[in-house]
């Protein structure tokens, strides 16, 4: 289930990310990602998996450009290989979609997860070694919508 994000979720999914720490994140991305939800909770969600949280997703308009943005996908790690991922992807992309605001879709992933990202249709435009922390490069990947 994704649901909107309540901030009563917010210490297990800062357990979650850190079990997702060194692998998928730099550990001082954790201060980033307290940040967003502090600034972006109402474009976050929380998915459970048979009541459990195990993950969430957010996104956000960046009207600049007109850009809509997936950020700060993550799972619990016993939960992956699920099709949960997919289904977080594709409820962001849904409203993502229906904005008029959006003419581009943008994702600011690493090496690990890009692959996942091209089966959504993005395209790599861009990749910047160690951005993210040693070892963690920044693969920037959009998509063009047709309105």
């Amino acid at each position: 289930m994704i649901r909107p994000y309540k901030t009563t979720d917010e210490k297990r999914l800062l357990e979650i990310f850190t079990l997702n720490i060194p692998k998928y994140f730099a550990p001082n991305e954790i201060i980033d990602y307290k940040k967003y939800l502090q600034q972006y909770n109402s474009t976050y969600f929380t998915i459970e998996h048979q009541d459990n949280i195990v993950g969430g997703i957010g996104y956000y308009v960046k009207e600049s450009d007109k850009s809509g943005r997936i950020t700060w996908i993550f799972f619990d790690p016993n939960y992956s290989g699920q099709g949960l991922g997919k289904k977080a992807v594709e409820h962001c992309l849904q409203i993502l979609k229906s904005s008029p605001k959006v003419e581009k879709l943008v994702v600011s992933t690493s090496q690990l997860a890009y692959q996942f990202f091209k089966k959504f249709d993005y395209t790599l435009v861009k990749t910047e070694k160690d951005y993210w922390g040693k070892g963690l490069d920044l693969y920037l990947m959009e998509r063009v919508l047709k309105k």
